[in-house]
């Protein structure tokens, strides 16, 4: 499965309507970002099970913005609806293709119930 470009107007449907999305936040003169995007690209022919989306930051200003973007690359990782990981800068093959399976092998009745805990706690 391709990579998807992900506009403002898109993101907040895709992340609660699919199981398990990584979104890369970059942009096209950024050169972190064009030796990463190779990574992601080949991630998602391998990974039909999850969304791979991709958001350029110099044409969704508004949304990079509002989720606090400052450094590209930065990538964000969602299950169920939950982010489960944000961190900037580009990994490598084997360090993504690790992230990825982290990600699907999340427990996430054991995390949506500590998130729970901690909303009743405040």
């Amino acid at each position: 499965m391709a990579t998807t470009a992900l506009t403002e107007a898109e993101f907040g449907q895709t992340i609660s309507e699919n199981g398990i999305v990584f979104v890369d936040f970059w942009a096209d003169w950024c050169p972190p970002c064009k030796m990463f995007g190779p990574v992601f690209e080949a991630a998602s022919d391998a990974h039909p099970d999850a969304v791979f989306a991709k958001i350029d930051t110099d044409d969704q200003r508004e949304l990079a913005g509002g989720l606090g973007i400052s450094s590209i690359p930065t990538l964000m990782a969602f299950r169920d609806g939950y982010l489960v990981y944000r961190e900037a800068g580009a990994l490598n093959k084997s360090q993504f293709e690790k992230l990825v399976q982290q990600v699907k092998d999340l427990d996430m009745e054991k995390l949506k119930a500590e998130a729970e805990a901690a909303k009743a706690a405040s």
